[in-house]
């Protein structure tokens, strides 16, 4: 019994390195040893391992590791019949091409949003939107909507955490909150960083849950509060077509 506890001690410090690299692509052994609290001995040994198996690759030059190949050869088995970021990529190109801007697709894991897809603007000045990035649920459209629609207990988890930023006001937040429920949408501006904008609508799952947010976001000299407002409606309407083409949840 020790040993199978010692064995699933090993598998879960292994995948506290690989979530390492989902913040940076190229880590030091003290970076990362750094990141996860462990002793950088310990970390040099899984190191090995994982890149013996090829989920690492070490760059000898620097000494910095990288995700490996074997990443990505795990990644091209996933099952693409319920995955949202292919089933709903078409119709994420359709909106980018009607509106012009950038446009993503969110998840909630716990209380930050995970970007599992994104159709980049083709214009010059964009809304660079990289697959992959996790973020706070504090701030910003995407972030709103998906604690917005909720079960309470998410709603006071982030309001509780002990990361809340001080800029933003709890008692302003919680009406915001009930805004987007009203009006079936979310607007930032400039809320997470400057020259920013984003409006972004919930994709329920067919037993009617909050399974993601449908965001669209660019420059703010081409995303003004009043075009926000008025793109509202589309990505709601956007939203509810791909709801009902995926089962999440």
């Amino acid at each position: 019994m020790e040993d199978r506890k010692l064995t699933v001690r090993a598998v879960e410090r292994a995948l506290d390195i690989l979530m390492c690299f989902t913040k940076k692509d190229d880590l030091g052994l003290t970076e990362i040893a750094a990141e996860i609290d462990l002793h950088k001995s310990t970390v040099h040994r899984l190191l090995n391992t994982l890149e013996e198996k090829g989920f690492v690759v070490r760059n000898t030059s620097t000494e910095k590791y990288r995700l490996g190949l074997k990443i990505w050869e795990l990644s091209a088995h996933l099952s693409h019949n319920d995955d949202p970021a292919v089933l709903l990529l078409p119709q994420m190109e359709q909106l980018r091409d009607r509106l012009g801007e950038t446009v993503s697709l969110y998840l909630r894991d716990g209380t930050d949003r995970l970007r599992i897809q994104a159709v980049q603007s083709n214009q010059a000045i964009r809304r660079v939107a990289p697959v992959g990035a996790r973020l706070p649920l504090f701030v910003g459209a995407s972030s709103k909507v998906l604690v917005a629609y909720a079960d309470e207990t998410v709603v006071q988890a982030v309001q509780n955490s002990p990361d809340w930023p001080t800029s933003v006001d709890r008692d302003a937040y919680v009406q915001q909150l009930q805004e987007i429920r009203e009006q079936g949408y979310a607007i930032s501006y400039e809320e997470r960083e400057p020259g920013a904008s984003a409006v972004a609508a919930p994709i329920f799952d067919r037993n009617g849950k909050i399974a993601a947010a449908l965001s669209l976001s660019g420059p703010v000299s081409r995303l003004n509060p009043q075009n926000l407002h008025e793109y509202g409606p589309i990505l709601i309407e956007a939203a509810r077509d791909m709801g009902m083409m995926i089962h999440l949840g």
